[in-house]
């Protein structure tokens, strides 16, 4: 894989990182942090399916990597959900 594939890759990532967040309603950060979160919602997406036996509807190949879109988003939104749980600003209440 040369540096080529690799950035395309990473935008590819960033948009699905960016969609999920989108769907969950939490955003984790910029553009850096959704082609992280595409990444890691990518693996989450592709254990998921896995484990389901579901098929990977659309799949882009850059070079010779297959990146799953679709389960990038889901596991870029589940990703976004369970953080956006585990780190919701509890606020005081002044009696």
């Amino acid at each position: 894989m040369g540096i080529l594939d690799f950035i395309i890759l990473a935008i590819i990532a960033a948009i699905a990182g960016a969609i999920g967040q989108a769907l969950a309603g939490y955003s984790l950060g910029g553009c850096l942090i959704s082609a992280v979160v595409g990444y890691i919602g990518a693996l989450i997406g592709f254990w998921l399916s896995r484990q389901l036996g579901l098929p990977e509807p659309f799949v882009i190949v850059v070079g010779d990597q297959p990146f799953p879109v679709l389960w990038s988003i889901i596991g870029s939104l589940i990703l976004s959900l369970i953080i956006g749980l585990l780190s919701r600003r509890r606020t005081l209440v002044d009696y």
